[in-house]
Parts: C-alpha cells; sequence; structure tokens
C-alpha cells in the first residue's frame, strides 16, 4: 500500500515541559495530519531554550509537513521564527504588509489598556520578522500563522500557541496553495470509531484477536479511557470491504456493551434518549459536587432536556432539598444505595423531572471508614418505569473516583433510558 506524506509536529513552550500546562495542539495537529491523509509521525514538545528547539526542529527536517505551534508573541523568549529560519537555511525580512496589520492591532490594544503604543512597537517589528519565502495565514491577536514552502512539495506551518488561535488559522494553512499540492499526493484514510461500557480493554483485545487481528489496511487501536473503552479503525483507501469483515467479527460478541459509534459522549446519548421520548433530567449530587450536571450541561442544547441539579453535599441539604428522611440517613448512612436512591427519588419529584441521578459516595482522601472507604459510591437513576442502583469501589485519588462517579452516573442514566424505551415499545 502507498506510503502516506510524513508530518511531524513540534510543540514549544517551557511551561509544557516543566508540566505547568497540559498540551492540547500536538493531539489536535496530529488528528488534522491524518485526517487529511498525512502520517503523524511524532509528536515533539520542546522549551524556549533555542538550542534545544534547533535540535528537534533539524531532527524533523526530514518530514513532509512540520506542523509547528508556539513562540510567535512579542517577547524575548519567542523565538520559534528565528530558530526555524536558522534551521532551514533561510534568511529573515521585515513584511512591510505584516507590519501595519500587527500594528493596527497593537494600537488599538494600547489605547483600550491606555497604555503608550512606544512600549508595543519593539513587539510589533519582531513578529513581523519572518522567514524569506514565508506566506501570511493571517493574525490571531498579534501573532502571524507561516506557511514556509520548502523543496519537492514539501511545507512547513507555524501558528501561535493558544489552542484557540491556532484553530483558528489551521484552515488558512489547508487553502494555501503549497498545502493543497502536498495533499492531492495522499487519500484520506477512514475512520470509524466505536464506544464500549461496561467490558474489560483485555476482552476487547482478546475479541480483536479472535476475529482475526488488523492490517491489510485497517489499523485497529483498543484505549482504556475515561472508563470506558473506545476502539478505532483507521481504514486506508480501498480496504472498506476488510474493515467491514473484522467489523462484523469483532463486534459479534461485545454488541452489549457497544453504546456508540461515533465520537459523542455518554452525556449526548443520555440527552438524545431523553429527547426521543420527550422526557426532562434532573441531577442530584454529593461527592461529584456537580460534576454531572456540568457535563450535561456542557452540551449546547441541553436546557431543553436538563432541568437543574441539586447538589446536596451535608446531610440537611439532602433532607430539606432533596427531602431524604432523616431516619434513613441515620440507619444506612449518607453513602448508601438506600440514600442514592433517594436522592434521585427526590430530585425528580422536587424539579419536577421525568428522569433523575444521583451520587453518594467518599471520594476522599479522608472520610473514610473499615465499611465505607474512600473510593465506595453509590449511583442511582429514577425514571417513571422504575430506577437501577450501583454500588461501585473506585482506586485513585479524589479527581480520579470524582471523575469516575461521573461517567457511571451518565451510563446508568443511559441504561435506564435504553431498558425503558425498550420496553415501553
Amino acid at each position: 500500500m502507498t506510503k502516506r506524506p510524513r508530518a511531524v509536529v513540534v510543540v514549544t513552550g517551557s511551561e509544557l515541559v516543566r508540566g505547568e500546562r497540559t498540551d492540547l495542539n500536538g493531539p489536535f495537529l496530529a488528528r488534522e495530519a491524518l485526517k487529511h491523509g498525512l502520517e503523524p509521525a511524532r509528536i515533539a514538545i520542546v522549551g524556549d531554550n533555542p538550542a534545544e528547539l534547533e535540535i528537534v526542529l533539524r531532527n524533523a527536517l526530514d518530514a513532509d509537513a512540520i506542523l509547528v505551534s508556539g513562540g510567535l508573541g512579542p517577547t524575548h523568549d519567542d523565538r520559534t521564527v528565528e530558530i526555524l529560519a536558522k534551521a532551514l537555511g533561510l534568511g529573515l525580512h521585515v513584511d512591510e504588509e505584516l507590519e501595519r496589520q500587527i500594528q493596527s492591532v497593537s494600537r488599538a490594544a494600547a489605547e483600550r489598556m491606555r497604555r503608550d503604543y512606544a512600549q508595543f512597537e519593539p513587539g510589533v517589528t519582531k513578529q513581523a520578522t519572518i522567514p524569506d519565502t514565508a506566506e501570511s495565514l493571517g493574525l490571531a491577536g498579534t501573532a502571524p500563522g507561516l506557511l514556509i514552502p520548502r523543496e519537492g512539495g514539501r511545507v512547513v506551518v507555524v501558528l501561535p500557541g493558544p489552542p484557540g488561535e491556532l484553530q483558528r488559522l489551521w484552515p488558512n494553512a489547508l487553502q494555501t496553495e503549497a498545502f493543497r499540492e502536498l495533499l492531492a499526493r495522499t487519500r484520506a484514510p477512514g475512520r470509524r470509531v466505536y464506544r464500549l461500557f461496561g467490558v474489560s480493554e483485555s476482552a476487547v483485545a482478546r475479541a480483536l484477536a479472535a476475529a482475526g487481528g488488523d492490517g491489510d489496511g485497517v489499523e485497529a487501536t483498543i484505549c482504556a479511557r475515561d472508563f470506558e473503552i473506545h476502539v478505532d479503525f483507521v481504514v486506508e483507501p480501498g480496504a472498506g470491504a476488510r474493515a467491514d469483515d473484522l467489523e462484523a467479527r469483532f463486534f459479534e460478541p461485545l454488541q452489549e456493551w457497544l453504546y456508540g459509534r461515533d465520537e459523542r459522549g455518554v452525556e449526548e446519548h443520555v440527552l438524545e434518549l431523553c429527547r426521543a421520548r420527550g422526557f426532562t433530567l434532573a441531577t442530584a449530587e454529593s461527592c461529584t459536587g456537580g460534576l454531572v450536571a456540568a457535563r450535561l450541561t456542557s452540551v449546547p442544547g441541553s436546557s431543553d432536556v436538563v432541568a437543574g441539579g441539586v447538589v446536596a453535599y451535608a446531610n440537611e441539604v439532602k433532607e430539606r432539598e432533596l427531602g431524604v428522611p432523616s431516619a434513613l440517613l441515620e440507619e444506612h448512612g449518607a453513602v448508601s444505595a438506600e440514600v442514592a436512591a433517594a436522592m434521585a427519588r427526590g430530585a425528580r419529584a422536587r424539579l419536577g423531572t421525568d428522569v433523575a441521578v444521583s451520587v453518594t459516595g467518599v471520594a476522599g482522601p479522608g472520610g473514610g471508614t473499615d465499611g465505607k472507604p474512600v473510593g465506595l459510591v453509590y449511583c442511582h437513576a429514577e425514571g417513571p418505569e422504575g430506577g437501577l442502583g450501583r454500588e461501585f469501589n473506585f482506586p485513585g485519588d479524589r479527581a480520579a473516583i470524582r471523575a469516575r462517579s461521573v461517567v457511571i452516573a451518565l451510563h446508568l442514566a443511559r441504561t435506564l433510558l435504553t431498558r425503558s424505551r425498550e420496553e415501553v415499545v
């Protein structure tokens, strides 16, 4: 099979190397490269040290596309353009039109901040200084995106570090003549996405092996993520029949755990299931502190389903806002299946919804006992046809326990809605 042109992603920023921030640009650019038919060879993260940056850039020179983010600002440590020009053996010049554009933005910023424009002027010239042969991709703030064509139909794309700015300018790179010529040499592979819940990663791997494994134009990846199993097929042009056969064999024994065939999160599935039946939904949360509601309402348009939620951390709030009987709390404790069920029923009644989901547990690091250790969590989903409750014991720190509790609660609501729909039909 024809080898795809290679792409190397270089992400700059000392704050990323020190672990102060998480890199979002590398994964974005790698996904985009693959989507457009390039083979992501590697992602390199490097700090602002000029010598280190030059080494990384020189090591990437054999790639068909070098995709660089960061280091385009006006300050002394923004050295990407200068070091890149050196690695490519190119001179630098001030682009007068680009300088005028950056100057206009900087003057407006100076007026808005009531500062002397002279403070901005050195940075304006610096950001307008670009490698010879470079093409401007436009501005994000005062930082320009750049495309540098290379011999042999290769390209270098340089984009700002803030993810929003990078993603705003990336489409401009794809529209340049040089990038279009590169992409004309390849065909983008197909991608098939599968999402499973309730089955182990090893069981999915065994099912893949039993189905004959990948290869012959189909590359399968299996990843445990967010308490789910994500399976992706990358399908080369002409390998569709092979992918169909592998899919049929692979998922035959996994059907009961397969809940999605696209990128949508479980929260979107819950909202879709509610809409299909004209249901509204409420949440009642203790240890997750509103994270279930936040996940649901992160989806645009969720207001037509989500009525609201109650964060009932204290027992008094569970009693007052959700109607949990004090006797139930005294007998079973706040972390119990009985209280989780009462919380969901209370939220459904108090907020007037068709469905409610609740979470209560011990997230730690303190508060655990022999009978109720850290990581013990109860979730409950309640609907018109009844409810479903589950007990879980999660490992990990507070953040991990809370994150897993959110996923479990949403999948419990999904399971309730799926079962209810089947029963009604």
